[in-house]
């Protein structure tokens, strides 16, 4: 069990020196595609290797929600968002639901740390600074800066079970 906590912290502070080296990957939430009025932030529906489908922004990293978040509240700033980085919606950006996800869940909220970030069924979501490649998952299940991580299923439910066998 030491050694998965030992883990989990060698993962985050490889994420957060990856964030101050400005190597961070494009899961950020920092959209590319760009429509008539501004860049657009899609959220679609993939299914992962061992949890089937769960969302991912448009680069296809998975998403993730945070459990202190009990809905409709963004908790997760400071160090915490360094680690897990929530999607953003700039200001000019508009929000599209792709394929298997449902455009009546997409929604966004206010982000203490200002601006405002994507929420699904009411759960803001997270990107991993741990998943360094499309279709990685390495943050479900943890408990990692102050609460528990699930990966989000088109459903608007977390992935609460862990891996699929």
């Amino acid at each position: 069990m030491r050694s998965a906590k030992n883990s989990q912290i060698l993962i985050a502070a490889l994420g957060i020196a990856m964030l101050v080296a400005g190597c961070a990957s494009p899961a950020s939430g920092s959209p590319r595609a760009t429509g008539p009025q501004g860049p657009t932030i899609t959220v679609s529906a993939r299914p992962l290797a061992h949890v089937g489908e769960v969302l991912v922004d448009s680069h296809g990293y998975a998403l993730y929600m945070f459990v202190p978040d009990a809905q409709k509240q963004v908790t997760c700033t400071g160090l915490c968002a360094a680690t897990w980085p929530p999607l953003k919606v700039p200001g000019d950006a508009t929000l599209a639901a792709g394929p298997g996800v449902r455009s009546a869940l997409l929604g966004s909220d206010a982000d203490p740390a200002g601006g405002r970030v994507v929420t699904y069924d009411g759960w803001p979501l997270y990107t991993y600074s741990g998943d360094v490649s499309p279709g990685q998952i390495t943050g479900q299940g943890i408990d990692l800066n102050g609460g528990d991580w699930f990966l989000m299923r088109p459903t608007g439910q977390p992935l609460t079970q862990g891996l699929l066998p």
